[in-house]
Parts: structure tokens; sequence; C-alpha cells
């Protein structure tokens, strides 16, 4: 199971951030969702606040929603103050599978990219970047 995912501990320092109620919408499906559930997130970091992301309601959660969300979490914020920071609930054990897998892929990419963009030069041909 994901370290992330938690019961919430919730107290002055700590925000709840829903993630349906950002979107309007049960369904977590694409990217542009994802960066702005990112930007709620952020918000709080950067205010020192610790998070607390609840996917309760949330349906068809997808790779790519979560990707555009987590990489822009690690791509602007250090790891530590994202695990220590950040806490996940009201997902099902598939979904907490799903972002586990998105955060290592985010973390793997970030500490390579250029493998990952090599990777599809081989697959896809140098025109496809």
């Amino acid at each position: 199971m994901n370290r992330f995912i938690s019961s919430p501990t919730y107290n002055d320092n700590t925000i709840l951030i829903c993630v349906t109620d950002v979107l309007g919408d049960n369904y977590c499906v694409v990217c542009e969702d994802g960066k702005r559930v990112y930007e709620h997130v952020a918000k709080a970091l950067k205010a020192g606040k610790k998070v607390c992301l609840s996917f309760q309601g949330g349906e068809d959660i997808t790779s790519a929603f979560l990707a555009e969300a987590f990489s822009r979490l690690y791509t602007n914020f250090p790891e530590e103050q994202i695990e220590s920071n950040l806490s996940l609930t009201g997902l099902n054990p598939d979904d907490a599978a799903d972002i586990e897998c998105v955060i290592k892929d985010v973390k793997d990419y970030l500490k390579n990219p250029q493998r990952f963009k090599d990777a599809i030069a081989a697959v896809m041909g140098e025109d496809s970047l």
C-alpha cells in the first residue's frame, strides 16, 4: 500500500482538498483536471500546510489525470516535502495501486528524463519528440 494512503489526521495546519469538489465532477480522467488538483495542493504546500487529498466519490481515476497532478508536484516540490505533508484518502485498492505506480514512474522520469525520451524515439522515431 502506498505510504501516502492513510487515515487523515486533521488539525489547524491541515487542509482537506476534495478532488470532486475541485473538479465539480466525479470523473477524474483528463490531464487538465489533474493540473487543477495540482494547483490546489501546491497553493496549500506553499503556504506551509499539510494536505489531505480526498478522492472520496471519485470515479474513473485515470493514469493521465494522476500523472499530470503528481508529475507537477514532484517537479516543483522536494520529495521530502511532498511525502511528509501529503496524505491521500478515499481510494479503493486499485486506485491506490495506480497512484503508487504513477508516483514511481514520475520519480524515475525525473531522475533520468533522457532515458525516457530515448525509449520513445526508439519505438516511435525521432520525429515523435
